[in-house]
């Protein structure tokens, strides 16, 4: 299991604006910045986000990864997915891949991507089985 990334984004005041926005749905805010001054040196600087009192999901300075890098996201519900993929493109995002069920992957899999305003791509998935009723 992966404790946290760090997603290089070439503009941060826009790149935390379009997350703040577009993980709103799945109860991801931006909730903690740390000052590489703190850290080592070379340290960058942090833009946190997180849900239920645990940050994993970090903005940085420096040069994006584009397409290099696929980001998925865990949603509660498809209802969420929908919601999510609606505040992404209300927010900038390129449209990728609607909400639907991703049949090539299980019939269950249900997901949507966008690329961010650097275009990194970020999915948003629901996989039922993985959610217990």
């Amino acid at each position: 299991m992966l404790d946290h990334v760090f997603l290089p984004v070439s503009d941060v005041a826009r790149s935390l604006a379009f997350y703040t926005a577009a993980l709103a749905p799945l109860g991801i805010a931006h909730v903690f910045d740390y000052p590489g001054a703190q850290g080592p040196e070379g340290h960058p600087d942090l833009y946190g986000f997180g849900r239920d009192s645990r940050m994993f999901f970090w903005l940085r300075p420096g040069p994006p990864p584009g397409l290099a890098m696929h980001i998925g996201f865990v949603a509660r519900s498809e209802a969420e997915v929908r919601a999510t993929h609606a505040a992404a493109l209300a927010a900038g995002a390129a449209d990728v891949d609607p909400a639907g069920a991703k049949l090539h992957y299980d019939p269950r899999y249900y997901a949507a991507t966008f690329r961010d305003p650097d275009g990194t791509e970020v999915e948003v998935v629901y996989k039922s089985w993985q959610h217990p009723a």
